[in-house]
């Protein structure tokens, strides 16, 4: 499906969007749900992600296509390596083949898991044979994507002893790490996180819990971008959302305040509304702990015409698709001045957004997502649409309800 986006005829918005639950909290919810049966889930994400995540956690043997789904690869490696007697051939899409595995899957046998490579060692597919882990001491390189070491914390607490994790140098992504020791927390398993040593104790049975998911916090990036883009005055009203949030990826609300939105709270709602604050011409920022904002980052810097400095974004490479090297593409085919590296996005500011240029999405949802809002500046054209659904079904229509013209090419 390839799409042509205008932007709304009045560029002072005024409306309210409700947003479905996060990804991130949707698919730690129900692996936890899976472990534990007392455990029941409210406001999940209608994601292709937690759909899929969902699916592959009722299989006991046979294979468990996760398509694009990388959350639920590293998540159900976990999961299937401590279920003694289900066996399956985890798989999924072209490019989940090229994603690495090896650091779990190597952290997983140390501990006394079963899992074979189908094909190419350190990559997907992998055979997992379940088994009864006890071992409880493993360490991990602490510059991985915090979906590996979510992964061993999630099984922890199912473990017969519970796990010690050592993260070995420089922790980043902290707050996914955060997000699921404290989903650990509200479930009743004792944790603790000190220096670079993460304990999960064990426990057999957890009391009736019910989790309620709090609304997507990247999906809220792309409604920054556009309030950014959009006249002073304009406020979008977002539901549903919590102050003391546990996802990384609210830092949104203090980042965005140098392109002139402010955030207000209210009844487990986020106000965004455009001032005339004066822009700066260069901006800076450490991504390390939020990388999945970077893109809608960069695309806003580049729709307001001042120059972007990104820095922390070394797990963008191994994404849906190379993200930095996608940016580097789409934006420079819309006349932006980009340099990349495999850790920093330079955006030098320039005048002027061409009109009516392809923008392609490497089966990623976040580059559909990212680049929509520059139809506040100019006609723009997405290929592969469809992609959205991976993480945020509803996006195209929240767009039209905004008065974005979108039509079907």
């Amino acid at each position: 499906m390839k799409l042509h986006l205008t932007g709304p005829s009045n560029t002072k918005l005024n409306d309210t969007i409700t947003i479905t639950g996060s990804k991130s909290e949707s698919n730690r919810s129900l692996l936890l749900a899976a472990l534990f049966s007392d455990i029941k889930i409210e406001n999940i994400s209608n994601s292709d992600d937690a759909q899929v995540m969902a699916k592959g956690l009722k299989i006991s043997e046979g294979t468990v296509d996760i398509h694009h789904a990388g959350t639920a690869m590293r998540f159900l490696t976990g999961y299937f390596a401590s279920q003694e007697g289900k066996e399956v051939v985890l798989t999924g899409s072209k490019r989940m083949t090229e994603r690495p595995i090896e650091i779990l899957v190597d952290a997983l046998k140390t501990l006394g898991a079963e899992i074979s490579y189908v094909q190419d060692e350190g990559y997907p597919p992998i055979k997992i044979k379940g088994q009864r882990i006890v071992k409880d001491k493993v360490s991990l390189p602490a510059n991985v994507s915090s979906q590996y070491i979510s992964s061993l914390l999630l099984i922890a607490p199912s473990l017969e002893n519970g796990l010690e994790l050592e993260l070995v140098g420089k922790i980043t992504s902290v707050p996914y790490i955060k997000m699921t020791l404290a989903l650990l927390d509200e479930i009743g398993v004792t944790t603790s996180f000190e220096g670079n040593l993460i304990k999960v104790s064990p426990k057999a049975k957890v009391a009736p819990t019910t989790l309620v998911v709090e609304s997507d916090w990247s999906s809220a990036s792309y409604f920054y971008g556009i309030c950014a883009l959009a006249a002073p005055g304009t406020e979008i009203t977002l539901s549903a959302y919590k102050k003391e949030s546990l996802q990384g990826d609210s830092v949104l609300a203090n980042i965005y305040t140098a392109f002139g939105v402010e955030t207000t709270f209210s009844n487990n709602m986020v106000t965004l509304k455009k001032t005339d604050k004066k822009i700066d011409a260069k901006n800076e920022f450490d991504l390390a702990n939020a990388p999945d904002i970077a893109q809608t980052i960069a695309v806003t810097c580049f729709g307001l015409g001042v120059g972007c400095y990104l820095t922390g974004l070394h797990t963008l490479k191994i994404k849906e698709t190379d993200r930095l090297e996608a940016l580097n593409t789409e934006l420079s085919k819309l006349g932006a001045n980009i340099a990349v590296t495999d850790k920093t996005l330079t955006i030098v500011p320039s005048i002027g957004i061409l009109e009516d240029i392809a923008i392609d999405t490497y089966n990623d949802h976040r580059m559909a997502m990212a680049f929509a809002p520059l139809a506040m500046k100019t006609t723009i054209i997405i290929n592969d649409a469809e992609v959205v659904s991976k993480s945020y079904p509803d996006f195209w229509n929240d767009l039209k309800q905004l008065d974005f013209g979108i039509k079907e090419l």
